[in-house]
């Protein structure tokens, strides 16, 4: 089954325009979706599976949640649910909703009276989001789990775990078999963004910080640090725009891939970066860059040989490849059907994160 979280990595590419038209665009798209996470969950719906994306959004006036769910019989979106909390006093910050998803009911709860909001887009506690299906409740996110199960008249799941890589994951929690399939998170800046992540759902979060040194006569570099550690060091970014490396987090591997052609090649200001980050070993699974350690050595005699046209070929072949692996890592975590009532995390669980460079 897709995920529709990776489907929107696949249509990578930015159309031509003209240079104001796309400035102009991509500080629209900025004012609305540069605060924004989502993270999609696998949940058992009437004993379907199916892809339910929850999307934590922050704007200049207030905080969103949205709820897209797919159909569990042919993938498309049933029903998107959302709740804006608003930041006057008349406004209800507990409610209720049915939704008919693919001709099954599902019931979502939540309450938001006493929610309490960081920097970024997700609230770290004091809420509730329950989704409720035949008296089960399939998936359940907040700190507030007593007073959802009592709302909702369900009973505790035996196997409930944190579901969340967010700043709300130590509170957060997952029932009914729902899986953490993905997490996508948006970030804008000019040399240096940050975010938090946690790798393994048990685990502490970790601080990722990107770093590029594009501008200037010296050749394009780039830093990937984890944790105050240079996990990842780029040089001559020009040919190596491309790529994967293994490292190591807090002794246990992490799989971290990048693309960040548009920060190269197109207008500045217009496009973004990639980066994927997977837990796990690069033998235990395939890689949407096994090959890139001898594709960059080919780039670089290919280089030295001064073919500017190489170049524009290595760009044609290779465009989609990272984002075709990632739409392949979602629907291969819909596989996992044998620990579906204990799994919180899928073993294909992904970070994506999108860095958007601003001049």
């Amino acid at each position: 089954m897709r995920s529709k979280s990776c489907n929107e990595a696949s249509s990578y590419s930015l159309s031509l325009r003209s240079a104001s038209e796309k400035s102009s665009e991509t500080t629209d798209k900025a004012a609305a979706s540069q605060c924004s996470v989502t993270s999609t969950y696998h949940i058992w719906v009437a004993g379907a599976i199916c892809s339910a994306a929850v999307t934590w959004s922050k704007s200049i006036i207030n905080h969103s949640l949205t709820v897209s769910i797919e159909k569990p019989t042919d993938n498309s979106i049933a029903y998107t649910f959302k709740v804006e909390l608003k930041p006057w006093p008349f406004w209800s910050k507990k409610g209720f909703k049915t939704l008919d998803v693919g001709g099954r009911r599902i019931d979502v709860f939540w309450d938001f009276r006493s929610t309490k909001f960081g920097n970024g887009p997700e609230p770290f506690s004091g809420f509730y989001v329950a989704l409720v299906c035949h008296e089960e409740i399939i998936l359940l996110l907040g700190d507030h789990l007593k007073e959802a199960y009592k709302r909702t008249k369900c009973k505790s799941s035996t196997c409930s775990s944190s579901s969340s890589s967010s700043p709300a994951a130590s509170s957060s929690s997952s029932t009914g078999g729902a899986v953490l399939a993905s997490r996508r998170e948006n970030v804008f800046g000019k040399k240096c963004f940050t975010t938090r992540a946690r790798f393994e759902l048990k685990k502490r979060e970790h601080e990722i910080v990107v770093e590029n040194s594009i501008a200037g006569p010296k050749e394009p570099e780039m830093w990937i640090t984890i944790d105050g550690t240079v996990a990842v060091h780029v040089t001559n970014l020009h040919w190596k725009f491309r790529g994967n490396q293994t490292a190591l987090v807090d002794k246990a591997p992490v799989q971290v891939f990048w693309d960040v052609h548009d920060w190269l090649f197109t207008t500045p200001g217009t496009g973004h970066a990639l980066f994927i980050f997977k837990p796990g070993s690069s033998s235990s699974s395939s890689q949407p860059g096994s090959s890139s350690s001898r594709r960059e050595e080919e780039e670089e005699e290919e280089d030295d040989d001064g073919g500017d046209d190489v170049h524009d070929n290595d760009v044609d072949d290779n465009d989609s490849s990272l984002h075709a692996k990632e739409k392949h890592r979602s629907n291969s975590s819909h596989n996992q059907e044998d620990d579906r009532h204990c799994t919180s995390q899928s073993p294909e669980f992904c970070f994506f994160l999108y860095a958007w460079k601003l001049e």
